[in-house]
């Protein structure tokens, strides 16, 4: 299940978590956004209780954005104990996001 973000619940949700969380930075107007989230979605699914899958539109999160320096969408940023410990930008393959939630769980 993918956990919805926005500036107000990012704190709770993704500083204050043990383990792994990753966090999908996007738009509804971004087209490689669209492209992404059907791999976050199977990724959320099978990843269901070893890490927090987590979306946040930047327009409904624009200070969280810009904190974590989220110039492109989109750009998945992976915490670890509420630290941030690696980042895609763009569009990337399940594979690659996958390989990178693997280190960290």
């Amino acid at each position: 299940m993918e956990i919805v973000l926005d500036d107000g619940n990012f704190g709770s949700i993704v500083l204050e978590s043990s383990g792994a969380v990753m966090v999908d930075f996007w738009a509804e107007w971004c087209g490689p956004c669209k492209m992404l989230a059907p791999v976050i979605g199977e990724i959320a699914k099978e990843y269901e209780g070893k890490v927090k899958v987590c979306k946040l539109d930047v327009e409904k999160g624009p200070e969280t954005a810009k904190k974590y320096g989220v110039m492109n969408i989109p750009t998945v940023i992976f915490f670890k104990d509420g630290e941030v410990v690696d980042k895609i930008v763009g569009l990337a393959a399940k594979n690659d996001i996958i390989s990178k939630i693997n280190r960290y769980i």
